[in-house]
């Protein structure tokens, strides 16, 4: 209710002229009068409004002006309604002392006079519209302070967030330069080597077989900065919506069994068995090359962390749905950590343990629901990780990867 509602008025008496007479001294456009014939029906009114002012008649029959009193003072909805009693009773019956008993602001004797009658609404009809306006107010300050508490969460929230942003941003920072540092000094120290074997005319080193050697060597190091290179160009590509999807039609244990005979020097340098579970051909309507990026990620991350035991890789269908696991049995990750991994820049390595950008399981999250489908890591600590990549079969809508 707005504090410029009209107030609500209610008179009762048992005779219809009586109320008809007063509802015309007291009734203007600024409040609404309603009537009663009864005690009963005055409280059925007061149950459903909020009455500026009862003006009520003592003596009625059944339930009497005292009585209905009492019985608004003793419920909390009408305890607080102003009474003004009216009696044609004589002064002598003392009614106007029981009148201030029972909590009443006034006593009038009929016949009433309009004027004083007009004068004590108006005051009462004003003080409703004070106590409404301030109640008014007093919500909205309530409403202010609520919303001044969100504003205040949310500023804090953000602060929180800018300030981690800001640290990952430095931590970042220092993992590329440091990520670039290695296989770049490796190859300033080959070419160093190098150019003092040719001052010192040593010819015999730069034979075939050291030439092959030499050739590895530096594919491996650049091949390690152009990966680099290549996940934060599609870091880049994915927040701002332009990583593009090309799919076609694939088979993914083909894909499976090619990706693990590529990974599997790498695997032996790591102490790690590396285990492709037989399965019938499984085809679907993606990217194969965003799929085998996707895979090549999560054999990465098992061999990295997966403590030298073995690497279990499977694919198999669920309904109209391919899903390719990858278990490791390694230390595992905790609880509260799992979704975390996922973000972009978070590494689950440890003090000692290996390191890397933190942008292999993001971009290829990202890549999954690119496709219709979805990247998920279940595990316990002590007890390995799994990473399930779930693939729709059918030819999906592909979306872009919208900026996270």
């Amino acid at each position: 209710m707005s504090a410029k509602d009209p107030s609500k008025l209610l008179i009762v008496d048992d005779l219809p002229e009586n109320l008809r007479a007063l509802d015309a001294v007291i009734r203007d456009e600024h409040r609404i009068v309603y009537q009663a014939s009864s005690g009963e029906e005055a409280l059925s009114l007061m149950l459903e409004h909020e009455f500026a002012l009862a003006i009520l008649d003592v003596q009625m029959p059944g339930m009497d002006g005292f009585e209905l009193a009492e019985m608004m003072r003793a419920t909390s909805r009408t305890r607080n309604i102003p009474i003004v009693f009216v009696s044609a009773a004589g002064r002598e019956l003392n009614y106007a002392f029981k009148g201030y008993e029972t909590g009443a602001v006034d006593f009038m004797y009929k016949p009433l006079d309009p004027d004083a009658v007009r004068s004590k609404v108006n005051v009462f009809v004003t003080l409703d519209q004070q106590r409404r306006e301030m109640r008014h107010q007093m919500e909205a300050l309530e409403r202010s302070r609520r919303e001044q508490e969100v504003l205040l969460r949310e500023l804090n929230a953000t602060q929180g967030e800018l300030q981690r942003s800001l640290r990952m941003r430095d931590e970042f920072m220092s993992l590329v330069a440091h990520e670039l540092r290695t296989p770049l000094n490796t190859l300033f120290l080959e070419t160093q080597m190098r150019s003092l074997q040719l001052k010192r005319g040593n010819m015999p080193a730069f034979n075939a077989e050291q030439m092959g050697s030499m050739i590895k060597r530096d594919e491996r190091q650049i091949k390690s900065m152009i990966r680099l290179i290549d996940d934060m160009l599609d870091v880049s590509r994915m927040k701002s919506g332009t990583l593009s999807i090309r799919p076609g039609k694939v088979e993914l244990m083909a894909l499976l069994e090619r990706v693990v005979n590529d990974l599997a020097l790498a695997a032996a340098a790591a102490g790690c068995n590396l285990l492709l579970e037989p399965h019938p051909p499984v085809e679907g309507w993606w990217d194969e090359f965003r799929i085998e990026q996707v895979v090549v990620n999560l054999l990465t991350n098992a061999l990295r962390y997966g403590g030298g035991g073995a690497v279990e890789v499977s694919v198999h269908q669920e309904g109209c749905h391919a899903v390719i696991d990858v278990r490791d049995h390694g230390k595992g990750i905790a609880p509260d950590f799992i979704e975390r991994i996922f973000e972009p820049y978070e590494r689950g390595a440890k003090s000692g343990e290996p390191k890397g950008l933190g942008l292999g399981l993001y971009i290829s999250r990202q890549l999954a629901t690119s496709h219709g489908g979805k990247l998920t890591a279940s595990s316990a600590p002590g007890q390995g990780a799994t990473f399930s990549l779930t693939l729709p079969c059918t030819e999906p809508a592909l979306q872009a990867v919208a900026p996270a």
